[in-house]
């Protein structure tokens, strides 16, 4: 959705004949680091970096460098819960005339949020939560009526977004963190490319971006491209969900050790990050003591939710397109922030657990909590049948998952009856898959997030409809779910 007046876009610059899109080369292995590092909180255009870097490595030129606002905010104590305003700004005035034709981004003058974000600290400071709040929310902004929440920053800068956003959500703001386009193509590019899939094509002519489903490694130019970019079925939903990817995989590669234990990408790294950050007056006092307490974060300490929306398909009184929030359970969803409850994990869900042997998909299992659109899937094809496995990726993708590899086969081509399998701590995700495989069988087992083997019986896929997707005074076709949220690790595209 977008109003008459803007123009969305993403860039491209250099490259080869494909536009600096390559083959995905192996991922470094994720996990918890033992070294001390950071998380870099920050957000640009439509994506928020958050990395990671040895404080050694800080000195205090580099810290020298993050420029401050006065933002309004009302600063916490080191210790304890505390949210964080992320926004990306979207400033095109300061860049040079080959810039913006490089960077396809037009020549508008002015300022605003492409990109808001709410990072709330767990009260131990060892749990992240990241809540998207779409650009084109319909809201009230303190002083000039009803508006898109973006248009905040350009009436009031940082203080109104702060203000606007403290009133939508009821959280108290505690610090601020803005930074813009070229910081974060810096960034990227500074650990060396980020891995991105997308289980739908992406043909946007204004940014000559053309991928077919699959995994890709991107360069910063395109990377901006692919976070900014909403030529897709679901605008600028589906522009969310690929930010919190691209996030994720960032966050994936600086913590990796080829970074760590690199000093020239862990000085870039450090850099490129800080130099592109302004925060709130009290943060850039305590950069070091922040961070210095979030030594031990890994992508599975850090989640993603989106704000619940009601009606995606909002007309405005001034014929705008926007997007209006689910009040009850945006309210719920940040009622849960602000007392420090996990979105993610076994505490996240009252769902009752099953067994985690062979087990029917069907009514015996709990009420379905995991939408199709925040599950990837892989598949084989366990069977002789030529292109069973091929068949049975369109009919998911059709349903709504994410299917960004290659079917492939099993070692053995006996399978009877399909058998969705999962890893552990990924059952409510693998019950909506196996809910839209009728008669296939749920199975724990070790592999890497969800996969379904295809077998010679019950391998038909039909759409699923998830039971927190609750009725709503629109049409159901214009809602989005009530809260759903995955981890950092989730996000990661699988090889």
């Amino acid at each position: 959705m977008r109003g008459d007046h803007e123009e969305d876009s993403g860039v491209r610059v250099g490259g080869d004949g494909n536009g600096g899109v390559r083959l995905a080369a192996r991922r470094a292995k994720r996990g918890r680091t033992s070294l001390r590092s950071l998380i870099v909180l920050g957000s640009l255009s439509t994506a928020v970096l958050l990395g990671s870097g040895a404080l050694w490595a800080i000195p205090n030129y580099a810290i020298s460098q993050v420029k401050s606002v006065d933002a309004g905010t009302e600063a916490s104590a080191p210790q304890g819960a505390m949210n964080i305003l992320l926004v990306g700004l979207d400033k095109r005035d300061d860049l040079s005339r080959r810039q913006q034709n490089q960077l396809h981004l037009g020549r508008e003058e002015g300022q605003r949020t492409d990109t808001m974000m709410v990072i709330h600290l767990s009260e131990d400071h060892t749990k992240v939560t990241v809540v998207s709040l779409p650009r084109d929310s319909w809201t009230e902004i303190p002083g000039y009526g009803t508006h898109k929440i973006n248009a905040a920053y350009q009436y009031g800068g940082a203080k109104l977004a702060v203000r606007t956003v403290q009133e939508a959500t009821g959280l108290k703001i505690n610090h601020y963190v803005e930074v813009n386009i070229l910081g974060f193509i810096d960034v990227v590019e500074s650990l060396g490319g980020v891995t991105v899939c997308t289980p739908v094509p992406i043909n946007d002519p204004k940014t000559k971006l053309d991928l077919q489903p699959g995994t890709y490694d991107l360069n910063g130019a395109d990377a901006l491209a692919y976070a900014r970019t909403r030529a897709t079925a679901r605008s600028d939903l589906d522009r969310i969900d690929r930010q919190q990817q691209v996030i994720s995989a960032l966050m994936q590669k600086a913590l990796s050790g080829g970074t760590l234990t690199n000093p020239a990408k862990l000085t870039g790294l450090v850099n490129s990050a800080l130099k592109t950050l302004t925060v709130d007056d009290a943060l850039k006092k305590d950069v070091l003591g922040l961070v210095g307490q979030l030594k031990d974060v890994s992508t599975d300490d850090v989640s993603f939710a989106t704000v619940p929306l009601s009606d995606v398909n909002f007309t405005t009184p001034t014929k705008e397109s926007a997007v209006l929030w689910d009040k009850q359970a945006a309210r719920d969803l940040f009622r849960r922030i602000d007392s420090d409850q996990p979105l993610t994990g076994p505490t996240a869900t009252a769902s009752p657990k099953s067994s985690p042997k062979v087990s029917p998909s069907a009514s015996a299992s709990p009420a379905l909590t995991v939408p199709p659109h925040r599950i990837s899937v892989r598949v084989l094809n366990g069977t002789l049948i030529t292109g069973l496995g091929a068949r049975t990726k369109t009919a998911l993708v059709e349903a709504g998952f994410m299917v960004p590899a290659p079917p492939g086969d099993t070692a053995k081509r006996d399978t009877t009856t399909t058998v969705v399998r999962y890893a552990k701590g990924r059952e409510d995700s693998a019950r909506t898959v196996a809910a839209a495989i009728p008669g296939a069988e749920l199975r724990e087992a070790n592999v890497q997030g969800v996969e379904v083997i295809v077998g010679q019986a019950h391998n038909t896929v039909k759409k699923v409809k998830v039971a927190a997707e609750r009725p709503t005074a629109t049409p159901s076709e214009t809602a989005t779910p009530a809260t759903s949220a995955k981890t950092a690790t989730e996000n990661i595209c699988k090889k």
